[in-house]
């Protein structure tokens, strides 16, 4: 007898349902019809049956805290850091803990088991939010796996402290060496704040992380540093950069010589667009920018590219996100105009094939002997799924299902 069997699953590419067999955590079979028996069923009902979500860059310090501090009046950048500095002061181990551990709820509720979240080291708030994120990895185990980042977002050099601070959170049990190089006063210090990271990289054998360029300004270049950096020190392929606004700014010329290093490094890339959609292009009259990376472009050069949910309820993005990573794809898909079929399923590669690959899973898709991480949809097509994103009816992880979701919609006349 099977542990569990989705009947009617609908994988992507076929025209035809299969059974999944799943047996001790991994997948056993993948059957036209299962006679045999299993402990539990699902009937996928002819829904798309995926391998769940990953998300690859959010805040889970941060998220919610829109919730409990003073607004963001002007919508901006240095105001979302400012207020935040006034929570991070006062941050306390159950607040982390909580705020962050309802957020990955609803990340499971919406089929993803796998989060990278970049948690803030700095002077500011000590290894207060390292804590609460740790703490938060320890309780929501069951249902998801969690990897950290160390997030130097007040800057390393202009931070004093911070740089201590880094190596203490790796060795507290951080897995990624971040960064924010351009958040320092002069180019010259953003070098050395490239620099400190590899060091600790190096010294803890650890991927790297970086929020680059985050900015309207064509004159940020802290990305192609850090491209050259990571070739020149033997990081090629274990380094990622999100956000990378700065590089929808450059002219063409030269953006097509930083997406050749970005490939060369066989760096992944992660957009966030709910959050630059919302903070980019605010000084902009007219012509807004849409603020987000050059999507199209880098996968036409064959970069490995992903979006993120980034933000929650946070200074940053205080009215919105759910941790649905089709309600962020389908972001996605408006703000670099990505709507032909063949884009489509580049768009749903990008939480699951793409943001894989940066998670590092070892047996990764449906397949027999992989590991059981499933989500079920409702929908039938990917493209049904980015249009509605119904609730997802189930989501498995490791063989066992960690959340169910069901909606009843009557049409009611007369």
């Amino acid at each position: 007898m099977a542990d569990l069997v989705v009947r009617n699953a609908l994988l992507r590419g076929a025209d035809k349902t299969v059974d999944i067999v799943i047996d001790q955590g991994r997948i056993a079979a993948l059957e036209p019809k299962f006679g045999g028996q299993a402990s539990t069923e699902v009937d996928a009902a002819g829904g798309l049956v995926l391998p769940s979500f990953t998300d690859p860059h959010i805040h889970l310090d941060k998220v919610l805290i829109s919730e409990v501090v003073r607004d963001n009046v002007s919508g901006n950048l240095e105001e979302a850091i400012a207020i935040i500095w006034e929570k991070k002061k006062r941050y306390t181990l159950d607040d982390i803990m909580g705020r962050a551990g309802r957020t990955v709820q609803w990340a499971v509720l919406n089929g993803t088991t796998r989060l990278c979240s970049h948690v803030d080291v700095d002077t500011v708030g000590g290894l207060m939010p390292l804590k609460g994120v740790l703490a938060a990895r320890e309780k929501c185990k069951d249902i998801a796996d969690l990897r950290i980042v160390a997030f130097p977002q007040e800057g390393i050099v202009q931070d004093e402290g911070c740089k201590e601070l880094m190596w203490k959170a790796m060795e507290m049990g951080a897995d990624i060496v971040g960064g924010m190089p351009f958040n320092e006063m002069t180019s010259d210090d953003s070098k050395k704040h490239l620099d400190i990271c590899f060091e600790i990289a190096k010294e803890h054998d650890a991927p790297l992380d970086m929020h680059v360029d985050e900015t309207d300004n064509p004159n940020a270049r802290t990305l192609e540093e850090y491209a050259t950096r990571a070739i020149k020190n033997g990081f090629v392929g274990r380094v990622t950069a999100g956000h990378t606004c700065a590089l929808s700014a450059y002219d063409d010329h030269h953006a097509a010589k930083v997406i050749g290093l970005v490939k060369r490094a066989q760096m992944n890339m992660i957009t966030n667009p709910a959050t630059n959609l919302m903070l980019q292009g605010r000084l902009d009259i007219g012509n807004i920018r849409r603020g987000l990376t050059r999507v199209k472009e880098l996968l036409a050069a064959g970069v490995n590219v992903a979006y993120g949910q980034d933000c929650v309820k946070d200074t940053f993005y205080p009215t919105f996100g759910q941790c649905d990573l089709l309600e962020v794809g389908l972001l996605c898909a408006h703000a670099v105009q990505l709507s032909m079929p063949n884009e489509i399923e580049t768009l749903m590669d990008m939480p699951t094939v793409n943001a894989s690959r940066m998670f590092e899973v070892a047996d990764y898709g449906i397949a027999a002997g992989n590991t059981a991480d499933l989500v079920v949809l409702a929908e039938k097509s990917p493209q049904e799924a980015f249009r509605t994103h119904l609730p997802r009816p189930a989501v498995i992880k490791g063989g066992r299902i960690v959340a169910r979701s069901s909606i009843t919609r009557e049409l009611v006349r007369g």
